[in-house]
C-alpha cells in the first residue's frame, strides 16, 4: 500500500492508498513506496486544512468496515466545518443506539478527513482515538472555531 507522511500541527499524519482511493489517515509512520498522484493530492489537501484554508475534502475514498460503519462515516462527512453533531443526532437519523455510534466514530479509518472529531457526547467533549486523545480533538476543534466545543 502506498502511503505519504505529512508533518502538521495536528502531528504526522500517514495517508494511506488502496486501489485508487484513501482508506486510512494515520498518527505517526513512515512513507512507503513511490507517493502517488493521489497521495499527494490528498497531502494538498490536508496540507491546506491544516492552514486554515480548506473546508471540505474532495477525494475519493473508501472506509473498510461494516455497512453501519460506512453510514455513519457518511453522516460525519456531512458535518458542515467549524460545527459539532452529537452521537445522538446521528444515531437518530440512522435509527441506531448512540453507543453503537460511538464505537463506529472510534474505528473510523480515515480521521480529519472523515471528521469524528465533529462528533459529540451529549453532554460535550467526549474522547477522540487519534494521536493524542481528547487534546488533539479539542485542537481540531479551536482550529475549526467549532461553536459546538464544549470543555
Amino acid at each position: 500500500m502506498p502511503r505519504l507522511s505529512i508533518d502538521t500541527q495536528f502531528g504526522r499524519l500517514v495517508l494511506v492508498e488502496e486501489e485508487g482511493a484513501i482508506t486510512a489517515l494515520r498518527w505517526n509512520g513512515s512513507d512507503a513506496g513511490a507517493p502517488t498522484v493521489l497521495l499527494r493530492e490528498a497531502a494538498r489537501q490536508v496540507s491546506e486544512y491544516c492552514a486554515g484554508t480548506r473546508e471540505r475534502f474532495d477525494l475519493p475514498l473508501h472506509v473498510r468496515g461494516s455497512a453501519f460503519q460506512q453510514d455513519v462515516c457518511t453522516a460525519m462527512r456531512a458535518i458542515p466545518f467549524g460545527e459539532t453533531v452529537t452521537y445522538g443526532d446521528i444515531a437518530r437519523d440512522l435509527g441506531a443506539m448512540p453507543q453503537a455510534v460511538g464505537q463506529a466514530c472510534g474505528g473510523n479509518p480515515i480521521p480529519i478527513i472523515v471528521p469524528c472529531h465533529r462528533v459529540m457526547g451529549a453532554k460535550g467533549l467526549t474522547g477522540f482515538s487519534g494521536a493524542g486523545g481528547v487534546e488533539t480533538k479539542v485542537a481540531l476543534l479551536r482550529h475549526e472555531g467549532a461553536a459546538g466545543l464544549l470543555i
